[in-house]
């Protein structure tokens, strides 16, 4: 499949491309907080994105995709419109960013159209991965962090949010079994690039974790880093 292609091409050191993944309720936001603060605080130059999103066209195609008066989009559409937010912010913002040496911090990527359209959804995994080809090109993580939590105790922590949920959040918790069993056979196929990380610890386990994991492919954070990405982000807040 294209996206198992070589990832890191001709961009410049210290350039890294960091993507994070799990199902609605993992965390993983707060995380993506967390860590590219405390790598800003070892002295790395971060860009922090979410998907979909991270550029004007982007957003109004995020709107577009988790509307809740949208609930009658169909699948196909739904891949399309992801692929198509994703084309642009590698075209605007994440290559552009990697080619002038800086470490991109996403919140999800083509993972979770993998996991969510091709594994939960409608879509056969092959289509799903092909439009994600088409979308990234070249433009590949080094390294994924998959927040890994029993849906059951991630549909826990959603009940407790205020607001109503999104589009996708809305699908049900039979569907997000589905999205967690696609993150962990992604793992599974991946252990390079793909790493697990045991998302129902406290928050700060949870951080600790991900920051080893970031040091064993290159990204080292120093001790004193985190602790002030801790105090600045603070999960209370986040």
């Amino acid at each position: 499949m294209e996206q198992k292609q070589a990832r890191r091409g001709d961009r410049p050191a210290p350039g890294a491309f960091v993507t994070l993944e799990g199902i609605d309720g993992a965390g993983k936001s707060t995380q993506a907080r967390l860590i590219a603060a405390a790598l800003e605080r070892s002295g790395r130059d971060v860009l922090s994105l979410r998907e979909p999103g991270g550029s004007a066209i982007s957003e109004k195609i995020r709107a577009l995709l988790l509307d809740p008066a949208n609930a009658g989009m169909g699948d196909t559409c739904e891949l399309l419109l992801y692929e198509a937010a994703r084309a642009q912010l590698v075209h605007e913002v994440v290559g552009p960013a990697l080619a002038e040496g800086r470490v991109v911090v996403c919140d999800r990527f083509y993972d979770s159209t993998t996991a969510y359209q091709g594994f939960a959804g409608s879509v056969p995994r092959e289509v799903a991965e092909r439009a994600n080809g088409l979308a990234v090109g070249s433009c590949h993580p080094d390294i994924t962090l998959v927040f890994d939590l029993d849906p059951d105790l991630a549909a826990a922590r959603m009940a407790g949010r205020a607001g109503a949920p999104d589009r996708m959040e809305a699908k049900g918790l039979a569907y997000q079994r589905r999205v967690a069993e696609g993150f962990r056979a992604i793992a599974r196929e991946e252990p390079g690039r793909v790493r697990l990380v045991d998302a129902a610890q406290p928050v700060d386990a949870v951080f600790a974790c991900a920051l080893a994991e970031l040091a064993s492919a290159g990204l080292p954070v120093t001790a004193e880093a985190a602790r002030e990405a801790i105090a600045a982000v603070g999960w209370e807040r986040a």
